[in-house]
């Protein structure tokens, strides 16, 4: 008697196919989770204040507020004050000085210190301690330091500039003079800023290969063209993060200008940062302060997008 075997249901087969799809739906659920702390946080800590400060710019927001709630939006009257004074227009342009002059500076002398440091020589770790120094004292303290120094009736400076005739008696103004007041605060920013470039660079040059620069010499290639076609080609990553974190501490500097002149004298150190700060807590105008807010982080991300953009585009040629 033959006996016939019914097909089994394919049960398990589908069952597989359906454990199989949704095994990457998983492993997506898993790293959303993962991510999801991080994500809350940047939306609590920076989305939110973000948006805030946007909508506080359209709004006629005052110390009122705080004990009544109100704060009627009151369209760009905000942003036509701001643009159409003064203060804000030369603010701009100081800030532009400020930040150009004080990341050149840095950079080129802490570049120069970088590589000299490249070349190990007994004490260079010391020297390299020391002159983290700047970086590491608080910049209120630093920019104290460097008002007594350029004091112009008894700062140090002054004092031995004139014992070796350089100046006259009476010194130059160099924080009381319009002239020269923004200058003395450039140089007081590469002073501190210098050691962040230094390090930053020092440790991207320690990840050059030694063999490219044991082949440029077999080939016959001098320092500088062997700096310029190995060494700033290969330090670009760290170029481009130095660059950017530099201009993002630079651009929005306050405690720095404030200690050291205030602003003054006539103003010829307002910065944005320091023109929002006397917007908000001295006039107390928390919606021009808001307006002028944003403009510094609209500078910021533009710089940040076009120099990361242009900086891919390079590392895509090759270059």
């Amino acid at each position: 008697m033959t006996t016939v075997t019914s097909p089994a249901p394919a049960t398990g087969a589908a069952e597989t196919k359906s454990a199989t799809g949704r095994a990457p739906l998983r492993r997506g659920l898993l790293r959303w989770l993962f991510v999801a702390p991080a994500l809350a946080y940047m939306a609590l800590f920076f989305g939110y204040p973000l948006v805030r400060n946007v909508v506080m710019s359209f709004q006629h927001y005052t110390p009122k507020t705080y004990f009544t709630g109100e704060a009627p939006f009151n369209g760009l009257d905000n942003w036509r004050a701001v643009f159409a004074n003064e203060l804000f227009t030369d603010a701009l342009w100081h800030t532009a000085l400020f930040t150009v002059g004080s990341l050149l500076g840095q950079f080129t002398i802490g570049l120069a210190l970088a590589v000299f440091f490249s070349r190990r020589f007994r004490l260079s770790g010391f020297v390299r301690a020391v002159l983290l120094l700047p970086w590491l004292v608080p910049m209120v303290v630093s920019a104290v330091v460097w008002r007594r120094i350029l004091d112009q009736d008894h700062g140090m400076l002054n004092t031995a500039l004139h014992a070796v005739g350089l100046v006259p008696q009476d010194g130059v103004p160099w924080l009381s003079s319009p002239g020269v007041a923004l200058l003395s605060a450039i140089l007081v920013n590469i002073w501190i800023g210098i050691p962040f470039n230094m390090v930053i660079l020092y440790g991207g040059l320690q990840e050059i290969p030694r063999d490219l620069y044991e082949a440029a010499s077999l080939d016959g290639s001098g320092p500088w063209r062997t700096f310029r076609s190995i060494t700033l080609p290969m330090l670009r990553p760290v170029i481009t993060v130095v660059l950017v974190l530099g201009f993002m501490s630079t651009v929005k500097i306050l405690d720095l200008i404030l200690a050291l002149t205030s602003g003054g004298p006539a103003d010829s150190t307002q910065t944005l940062g320091t023109v929002t700060y006397q917007l908000s807590f001295l006039q107390l105008d928390f919606g021009q302060g808001a307006v002028v807010g944003n403009v510094l982080i609209l500078i910021s991300a533009v710089f940040a997008v076009l120099y990361l953009r242009a900086d891919r585009a390079d590392f895509g040629k090759g270059k």
